[in-house]
């Protein structure tokens, strides 16, 4: 006969932290891998995709689960398990939408749409000047999440500010530098 589930996985999540019990873990990732599985499907649409993020979700939670004060495990599994897919899905659209730059190609695309390089390079140089201007907690904010691929926890992390004042300050930059770019123009 199966022994049945006794511990609560807060109980199981104290005895991790403090005994460091691997098996411990596993026994808590077990009963809700089935949902880990289910969100990195529904965000990542691959079987394999997400089959591998399981697999990744469970070293994460090795590294993370002693630094965070986790009241309850499993709807902070599924914000790790989202933010991990959507980390995943940002890794692949970069892939996917940097060009190759092969010397023909070059040549031709500089050939047939000089003024497309310049245009580029004056969008470039507005957005930087508008950047400069935003106040310096929606700088600091966009800055970490657009340009250095950081996610709102690794902000929080690098930033100390709450996760609601980075969401903010993310949306209000982006809309600020939409503003100041079309008044630029």
């Amino acid at each position: 006969m199966p022994e049945q589930q006794t511990d609560s996985d807060q109980t199981l999540l104290e005895d991790f932290q403090q005994d460091g019990d691997i098996s411990i873990l596993g026994e808590l990732y077990q009963r809700h891998m089935h949902l880990v599985y289910g969100v990195s499907l529904k965000y990542l649409k691959n079987r394999e995709e997400a089959q591998d993020a399981v697999s990744n979700i469970f070293e994460e939670l090795l590294a993370k689960v002693k630094k965070h004060q986790i009241d309850n495990f499993k709807s902070w599994l599924y914000v790790l398990t989202k933010n991990h897919c959507l980390m995943a899905l940002r890794k692949q659209s970069t892939k996917t939408s940097s060009l190759d730059f092969s010397d023909s190609f070059m040549e031709n695309s500089l050939a047939e749409h000089p003024s497309e390089k310049i245009d580029l390079e004056d969008n470039l140089v507005r957005l930087e000047q508008c950047i400069s201007q935003l106040k310096a907690d929606q700088r600091s904010c966009v800055e970490l999440f657009y340009l250095q691929k950081k996610c709102y926890q690794e902000i929080v992390d690098v930033t100390h500010f709450q996760l609601k004042k980075v969401k903010s300050y993310i949306q209000n930059g982006k809309r600020n530098l939409k503003l100041c770019m079309e008044q630029s123009e």
